[in-house]
């Protein structure tokens, strides 16, 4: 029988199949992401499918098999199906502590997601849109934990903007890798426009940062200038979630100016640093200043 026109002898135009089936997948199957990522190659895309074929394994469970990805890859590639953004270890320079982006299945990322399942109940489906997070000392860990929380409510799909208002030693341009050429004190002194200095963070499909800006001489009367309040106004027309970190309350009383701009506040305490008459003293004043405490959060990281 002569096998050169069988359809059954593998041939090396088998190798042109190989390309076809992997390129045949479907744009958002997890066998195309491995691809894209460069996790596999055509050749180990069509080792996995004939394994797949004969075994009735998904996809992912056969790559595990064969050992041609780990689980981690797994889980970046589910997050990118359900449109869950986070980075592996290296990626994006950020902070490690930006825990949401690099460890978003550990437990200390779930404390977030409560704070934010928390946030969205009592205030942002009430109608308000913008937050203040005032923390009592400089050391609380206050701007790593609002760009944690900035990253969370990104995640879920919310039109997230995240304000550097701590004119005077300001972080998030740091955590975010931005020039904090123009920023949050140039606006409010008429010397930028707000949409031009505002930063889309790649990384993550929602999000946005706004830094603080040239430092100024003047950051308290800046902050109680009404064009502040035009400001607000402004980017809740354009965003759904307005996060402010803030400088630390011992530091200065700039979170009153915005605290009662932006009505709601979030107090941050840090476990065996934070002393429980400072935050009361600290709950008193933002009070008198028209704000309402919307919660309070004890980290110890």
């Amino acid at each position: 029988m002569d096998t050169s026109n069988s359809s059954e002898t593998p041939k090396f135009s088998d190798s042109i199949s190989v390309s076809t089936n992997a390129s045949s997948l479907r744009k958002f199957s997890i066998g195309r992401i491995l691809l894209d990522m460069g996790k596999i190659t055509p050749v180990e895309a069509e080792r996995i499918l004939c394994l797949q074929k004969e075994s009735g394994l998904r996809f992912g469970d056969a790559a595990l098999k064969l050992g041609l990805i780990t689980e981690a890859d797994i889980q970046l590639v589910l997050a990118q199906q359900f449109d869950y953004p986070y980075l592996l270890p290296g990626q994006g320079n950020h902070p490690p502590e930006l825990v949401v982006a690099y460890q978003p299945f550990g437990a200390q990322v779930e404390v977030f997601r409560a704070v934010r399942s928390q946030l969205m109940l009592r205030w942002f489906t009430s109608g308000h849109k913008a937050l203040a997070v005032v923390g009592y000392n400089p050391n609380d860990g206050m701007s790593l934990f609002t760009a944690n929380l900035a990253v969370v409510f990104s995640q879920l799909g919310e039109r997230t903007l995240l304000i550097d208002a701590n004119l005077r030693c300001p972080q998030q341009h740091e955590i975010f890798n931005l020039r904090n050429k123009q920023g949050l004190s140039d606006v409010l002194a008429d010397r930028a426009n707000i949409f031009e200095v505002i930063s889309k963070i790649e990384s993550f499909v929602d999000l946005s940062v706004l830094p603080a800006g040239t430092l100024p001489p003047n950051p308290l009367e800046l902050l109680n200038r009404t064009s502040f309040d035009e400001l607000n106004d402004q980017l809740a027309n354009h965003f759904d979630v307005i996060l402010y970190d803030t400088l630390a309350f011992s530091s200065g009383v700039d979170a009153l100016a915005i605290a009662s701009r932006t009505d709601g506040v979030l107090i941050v305490a840090h476990k065996n640093d934070t002393r429980v008459n400072d935050i009361n003293n600290m709950s008193e004043q933002l009070k008198h200043s028209g704000a309402e405490i919307v919660g309070s959060v004890l980290i110890d990281f």
